[in-house]
């Protein structure tokens, strides 16, 4: 039943979205194929027509984490075909060589990008520091313009079931992963001595639905990506104070067919599949493109299908709004909608305790145990 409910919500609120894209939207947020810098000895440089000084168009230069699998492989190839210099991160160097040579096959303008990667570990402690300093070396000398933070892990599990070192590992990946990196690159770009330019840097988190509404057997993955949008509000916050044009996103998506989909479903407990059985599961493909296309909208947080801005627009608290009006009147309707769901899911959850028992017993089983 609260499924049915979410449908006819999200048509609701579609409905209103189409209605306020057309009175609030405007332009590309976040272009990526090129920037005009006041230097005619820089990199990739032509002559702008019509213009009576020399300018250099600058390509820009794109750092993404997590980017050799799912959503990351797919975001930067799209982001190569848009024209952008790319950096890729991850561990395995083999997976790295075959992204930088699938991107540089969908590049935009393959004589004039740029790509490179980058082997490092973002689960580790003061990763970010060297890994910044080297992708700026790179890209000679020249600060990042984007940076966008897609490593993550969910293995999912009963939280007080699971051993708490399985938590730890979560936070770390998927909350202190994105941390050190945000940590590392905002004290670079608003440095005292950090140029104050016109195009702002983006810095870009990816989190998921369930910060918004967290699910039974996701215990040791969504405390971290809570924590990540807190950290999202609050340097939203902090970066008034700054005169350096930074902006913050923060991207939500739900379920992802990916590897990674694959080994979380190994371990999801089976009241979770039961929660989730009419959840869609989207391509990697459609949810990057539509996390770009949030990017290029200028919102602050990005949701990637209709159950994600449901879940967006009832749990926004004091969170920055993409529009004041559509949000915080949809943000209404969803209340009321979550009067009838919650109810249904806990009686989801207590129907399917009846039958299997305490989660000790059929958890073990399901595992072998």
């Amino acid at each position: 039943m609260s499924f049915y409910l979410y449908i006819v919500g999200a048509a609701v609120v579609a409905l209103i979205s189409v209605l306020a894209m057309g009175l609030f939207g405007g332009g590309n947020h976040m272009p990526v194929d090129g920037k005009v810098s006041s230097s005619p000895m820089q990199s990739n440089c032509r002559v702008l027509k019509h213009v009576l000084t020399y300018s250099c168009l600058l390509l820009q230069t794109i750092l993404v984490t997590g980017a050799t699998e799912g959503m990351g492989r797919c975001a930067v190839r799209q982001l190569a075909a848009k024209g952008a210099n790319i950096i890729v991160v991850s561990r395995n160097v083999a997976r790295l060589e075959e992204t930088v040579a699938e991107i540089k096959s969908a590049a935009k303008n393959p004589q004039t990008q740029r790509f490179h990667y980058i082997s490092a570990d973002v689960s580790k402690p003061d990763y970010a520091r060297s890994l910044v300093a080297e992708a700026v070396a790179w890209n000679n000398g020249q600060p990042l313009d984007i940076v966008w933070c897609i490593a993550g892990k969910s293995s999912p599990d009963f939280w007080f079931e699971a051993p708490l070192s399985l938590s730890r590992q979560q936070m770390d990946i998927n909350y202190w992963g994105s941390a050190e990196m945000a940590h590392a690159l905002l004290r670079e770009w608003c440095a005292p001595d950090a140029p104050v330019v016109p195009e702002p840097k983006h810095l870009v988190f990816t989190a998921s639905v369930l910060a918004f509404f967290p699910v039974i057997g996701y215990g040791p993955y969504s405390p971290p990506k809570a924590a990540l949008r807190a950290l999202a509000d609050t340097l939203n916050q902090e970066l008034e104070a700054y005169p350096q044009n930074v902006k913050v996103h923060i991207v939500f998506p739900g379920g992802i067919q990916s590897p990674g989909f694959d080994r979380e479903n190994q371990t999801k407990p089976e009241i979770t599949k039961v929660i989730e059985a009419d959840d869609p599961v989207q391509s990697p493909e459609e949810v990057a493109s539509r996390a770009i296309q949030g990017l290029e909208n200028g919102d602050y947080m990005v949701t990637v299908g209709l159950l994600g801005r449901f879940f967006q627009w009832s749990a926004l608290g004091g969170s920055p709004r993409n529009s004041w009006i559509v949000d915080t009147v949809v943000g209404g309707i969803a209340q009321v909608i979550w009067m009838y769901v919650v109810p249904d899911i806990f009686g989801k959850i207590r129907k399917f305790m009846k039958q299997h028992g305490h989660p000790g017993g059929y958890r073990n089983k399901a595992n072998g145990v």
